[in-house]
């Protein structure tokens, strides 16, 4: 990637031979991108296997409905979005039939989310999908450098932001 300002090359990842560090900026960069292909090819699968309309934003919003289900309010404070944008997702889901709205059975004005048998099948899909793209970067890459990435990451991620949904609330999303 190589952006130009003013005529002069700014964070540009380069070739390097294998095993020479990077500047400090391509490390995001590289995480960010196994990331996203991941993202990516789970995605092409679900289409393929009859899920074409799901969304990444779609999976971050059913992890936030969680097993019990939540409020459009709840779903937003999780995913770091207005109550508005969440309801936007919601109603796409409810559409796509991978969530009903229902009254909140301790308070009449409250509606709950909750995941359909579609939406709970999705994400247990997804979960196997997922486990299928560990195994072939195991096949690449070894079994034991999977393992010691993420043992790594778990040693300086913060337990706190492990797990954390909200990465569009630090891309301006909210």
């Amino acid at each position: 990637m190589v952006d130009h300002v003013d005529g002069e090359k700014v964070n540009q990842v380069v070739d390097r031979g294998k095993g020479e560090p990077g500047p400090g900026f391509e490390l995001p960069l590289l995480l960010f991108g196994g990331f996203r292909t991941l993202i990516d090819r789970l995605h092409a699968r679900l289409a393929a296997e009859g899920h074409p309309d799901l969304r990444p934003a779609h999976g971050f919003a059913m992890q936030a409905i969680g097993a019990r289900g939540a409020t459009a309010s709840d779903i937003g404070r999780r995913l770091g979005v207005s109550k508005q944008a969440a309801g936007k997702t919601v109603d796409r889901l409810l559409a796509l039939g991978y969530a009903d709205r229902a009254d909140d059975p301790a308070d009449a004005r409250r509606k709950l989310v909750h995941l359909t048998p579609r939406g709970r099948a999705a994400l247990a899909r997804s979960a196997a999908i997922f486990d299928e793209l560990r195994a072939e970067w195991v096949a690449a890459l070894g079994a034991d450098r999977v393992q010691d990435i993420e043992t790594a990451l778990r040693n300086v991620v913060p337990a706190e932001t492990a797990f954390r949904l909200d990465a569009t609330s630090w891309l301006g999303g909210a």
